[in-house]
């Protein structure tokens, strides 16, 4: 069985789509990082500095973080944190295992911080994942830097006066994606399921879909209200307008890829057709490019049409 797991594991990698943009930048010259901090609403705030966005809870029950980002920031995060309040940071919920996002685990850990995640983040980080935002493989995650509470489909926090509500989303930018609800604040952090700066990332090295995308989207709609805020894992702080604008777009990619499935096209006819064409100037200049979404896109339908 082991053996079996390896060689799905390698066809998967396998069959990423090599993306075009820079994978590296994220990461480079984090000694000049600033943290840009936004109040939310009361008691809510979101930290800015290389890596996905932070959800920040403060009150008389201490502080809870949703995502850490890179290790390297973790000192100029906990003065961000310092510059809001005199509380410890209590918690911490990883919204996936990716390393912009779960990176200041282990030092945070050391402080006597919780973490907790969803039971596939702590699967990626014990085992080691390939990560398709770096084009590697990332080793096993240090003992010290593992969710030590995971969940399966929901968790709930009251602290702060708030309910908080992490739950899962079916398999999207990977398997372990959370959704992290404040019920109070009338705010979502979507994680990287969704996000403003460029087409979808889909790690589909851990088991993320493009069709899950769609989904979480849909979920997110069914969640927020006219004035929910909606905090995307890169990007800018949206609403429920904006998901349904991307998602728009994201269904009529979907579609036209469909029909030239069914018109016999193959993968390479689809590409040059250009589905993404007219979106391509807002959504295809960041990391994800035109020809990525739609290779994964095409390679997703023609499996499970």
């Amino acid at each position: 069985m082991q053996i079996i797991a390896k060689l799905r594991q390698l066809l998967l990698i396998l069959a990423l789509p090599i993306f075009s943009g820079s994978v590296s930048a994220q990461v480079d010259d984090l000694g000049n990082v600033q943290i840009k901090t936004t109040k939310l609403a009361d008691g809510l705030y979101m930290l800015e500095g290389s890596g996905g966005n932070i959800g920040v809870s403060v009150g008389d029950d201490g502080v809870m973080l949703v995502d850490d980002q890179f290790a390297q920031l973790t000192d100029k995060i906990k003065a961000a944190v310092a510059a809001i309040t005199d509380k410890p940071i209590r918690f911490v919920l990883n919204t996936h295992h990716h390393p912009d996002h779960v990176g200041g685990n282990e030092i945070l850990a050391a402080d006597g911080v919780t973490i907790l995640a969803h039971e596939n983040v702590r699967k990626h980080m014990v085992e080691g994942a390939f990560n398709i935002v770096m084009q590697r493989q990332l080793p096993p995650a240090p003992q010290a830097a593992l969710p030590i509470i995971t969940f399966s489909d929901s968790i709930k926090l009251h602290i702060n006066g708030e309910e908080i509500h992490a739950f899962h989303v079916v398999p999207a930018h990977t398997d372990g994606d959370a959704y992290v609800r404040f019920t109070k604040a009338n705010v979502i952090h979507a994680g990287d399921v969704f996000r403003t700066t460029d087409y979808p990332l889909v790690d589909t090295g851990a088991h993320g879909t493009f069709q899950g995308i769609i989904a979480g989207y849909e979920v997110l709609l069914q969640l927020a209200g006219p004035d929910t805020k909606i905090l995307p894992g890169h990007g800018v702080v949206s609403t429920r307008k904006d998901v349904e604008s991307q998602l728009a777009m994201l269904v009529e990619i979907r579609d036209s890829i469909k029909a030239l499935i069914a018109a016999g096209k193959t993968l390479e006819q689809v590409v040059a057709a250009a589905p993404t064409a007219q979106y391509d100037a807002r959504w295809g200049s960041g990391r994800i490019k035109g020809a990525d979404i739609t290779t994964l896109i095409y390679k997703e339908l023609k499996d499970d049409p």
